[in-house]
């Protein structure tokens, strides 16, 4: 069985979609971006099953922790993965560009093929693919638009 619930941040409505072995999806409902996002009728709303990850999630916008230590289970490529991977070991406040995450993967001209991996990530904030920038410092593409991506990492900024 997949579960879902939503509930409401100071930054926007989050949907997160799961069963017993970890979340499988986190949407960022900003009604900004290119993602797009559809509840299937075969999952079961079931907010209970969420009660921990809610709770972690709200600590983290409310600045209260810097960690997810919640089970996770997203589907992607091997590759995807990968940089899924890398991404969670950029540390709390700090960026890195599409760039070094390609050299460490020991593929440094696999820039582009790294920020699709990040478009596709299926679990944004807690993989935290805002936290990639563009070689030259700036912002670029965030699925849920950059205005949430600006305001996540202002506020590890102003939290580390």
């Amino acid at each position: 069985m997949i579960y879902y619930t939503r509930f409401q941040t100071r930054f926007c409505e989050i949907i997160l979609v799961g069963n017993e072995q970890g979340i499988s999806n986190l949407h960022l409902n900003t009604g900004q971006g290119k993602r797009e996002f559809h509840i299937a009728e075969e999952w079961q709303h079931n907010p209970g099953f969420f009660t921990r990850a809610q709770q972690v999630i709200t600590d983290y916008i409310e600045g209260k922790t810097r960690q997810f230590d919640l089970p996770l289970n997203p589907r992607g490529t091997e590759f995807q993965k990968k940089v899924w991977q890398k991404l969670q070991e950029i540390p709390y406040g700090q960026t890195k560009t599409y760039g070094e995450i390609a050299r460490e993967l020991d593929n440094p001209k696999a820039s582009r093929a790294v920020g699709m991996a990040n478009s596709k990530n299926p679990i944004p904030l807690i993989i935290p693919c805002h936290r990639v920038i563009g070689s030259n410092g700036k912002l670029t593409g965030f699925a849920h638009g950059l205005k949430i991506k600006d305001q996540l990492l202002q506020l590890e900024s102003q939290n580390s």
